[in-house]
């Protein structure tokens, strides 16, 4: 059978599925995903097993330790999936749920009911926890998925998917709501996003190569979850112990992911106090500093900055450092090179954070805290299917509120329209 017929059967199963998720009751969802929960656990063995094999052709590959870390299950990261299904599975189920209802003039009661968008093709790369995410999340807000890991978690991925499956099955559900493509293909993608007639919506999860090709290709509305080029500035006004904790822990913390700090902008006032802990502190960490030239006379050891690192996502322990005149440099840097991801500002001053959260333009925007916390469960929906920086139709990390959309529904007692 050729791969542009399984995936055809695929999309075509799923489409069924779809229709058989919207009339599910929120129990029935709920215990597919326990069952899912506990599947984790007891085929822990096989999982490490499986990954174990993807995590060593990585390395033989020659992906950046950073990569292979994204790539790495164990112990502890198994019990975090597992606890991020259940804790899915405790979210309130948004499948119809019916918002305003209004009464017309003519006496139509004219309201919205949130449904599923149906099926979702789902393309990413790395962690193969997102395979569990993505699963549970689509299960809760009444989707089907079919699923398109990266080549380098595909046996971690298979062996997921697996689990999913069986969960679905013991609490009599169509296992083909959750499906993962069994290949590693490239051209999987090209004839998955082509698929108008079956999918609903594509949501791309990875590097920038992979995303601007599914958005130039697809024939499917996409949700582009983009690259995270995550910046934190350090106001004039901040507390400098706390900006050396937040701004640690935002690149240091795990700097092989989306919502790293990839760029720290400094104002001019505090920097020849500030920089000199904060850098010498990421140097003993491993952190390689490329920093512009007022960062560079203030610590000699860093490496001068080119045009290329100000929009790069390094998905590493390298960081791009610039001195700023002001917070409006600073906001006016975000806006060239930022990608509408995450961004943070350290300050004491109302006003300044007041204003860094009304102009700054991405998907999350903090204050005084790091930009490792753009995540779904951190932000409390239990885990997240990718972070939308485009703003349709909907901006930020995707739970299952916002993996539905609303339709209108209109009560009448007969009435005509004239």
């Amino acid at each position: 059978m050729s791969l542009e017929t399984v995936i055809l059967k695929m999309a075509e199963a799923a489409r069924q599925a779809a229709r058989q998720l919207r009339r599910l009751d929120s129990g029935t969802k709920n215990r597919a995903l326990q069952r899912m929960a506990e599947g984790l656990m007891e085929k822990k063995d096989q999982i490490l097993g499986e990954n174990a094999l993807d995590v060593a052709s990585a390395s033989n590959a020659g992906l950046s330790p950073a990569m292979v870390d994204r790539l790495i299950l164990n112990d502890s990261r198994i019990k975090e999936m597992a606890d991020a299904v259940v804790e899915v599975a405790s979210l309130p189920d948004p499948v119809g749920r019916i918002l305003g209802l209004l009464r017309r003039p003519n006496g139509l009661l004219v309201g919205r009911m949130r449904i599923p968008l149906g099926v979702i093709g789902f393309i990413y790369e790395s962690r193969p926890n997102v395979t569990m995410d993505a699963a549970a999340l689509c299960l809760k807000s009444g989707n089907a998925v079919i699923l398109k890991g990266g080549s380098e978690a595909h046996r971690s991925n298979i062996v997921l998917g697996q689990i999913c499956s069986e969960a679905l099955k013991d609490t009599g559900i169509s296992p083909d709501a959750i499906q993962v493509i069994p290949t590693t293909q490239r051209e999987a993608v090209g004839l998955l996003v082509g698929l108008s007639d079956y999918l609903d919506v594509i949501i791309p999860r990875g590097g920038e190569e992979l995303i601007r090709f599914v958005s130039n290709n697809a024939k499917v509305p996409v949700l582009k979850h983009y690259k995270g080029v995550c910046h934190i500035y350090v106001d004039e006004d901040a507390d400098l112990s706390l900006a050396l904790d937040v701004c640690f822990n935002a690149k240091v913390q795990r700097p092989g992911v989306c919502n790293a700090m990839e760029t720290l902008l400094v104002h001019r006032g505090i920097a020849s106090e500030f920089l000199p802990q904060m850098l010498r502190r990421f140097t003993e960490a491993g952190v390689e500093i490329r920093g512009c030239p007022r960062t560079l006379a203030i610590f000699p050891e860093a490496v001068e900055a080119v045009e290329a690192d100000w929009p790069a996502e390094f998905l590493d322990l390298i960081l791009a450092v610039k001195v700023v005149e002001n917070m409006d440099e600073a906001m006016d840097h975000i806006e060239r090179y930022g990608s509408n991801h995450t961004e943070a500002i350290i300050t004491r001053d109302y006003n300044n954070s007041q204003r860094f959260l009304a102009e700054v333009d991405s998907s999350v925007v903090l204050v005084n805290a790091s930009t490792r916390f753009n995540d779904g469960n951190q932000l409390g929906l239990g885990a997240e299917i990718g972070i939308n920086t485009s703003k349709l139709h909907s901006f930020g990390p995707m739970g299952p509120e916002e993996m539905t959309a609303t339709k209108f529904i209109v009560f009448g007692q007969g009435q005509l329209r004239t």
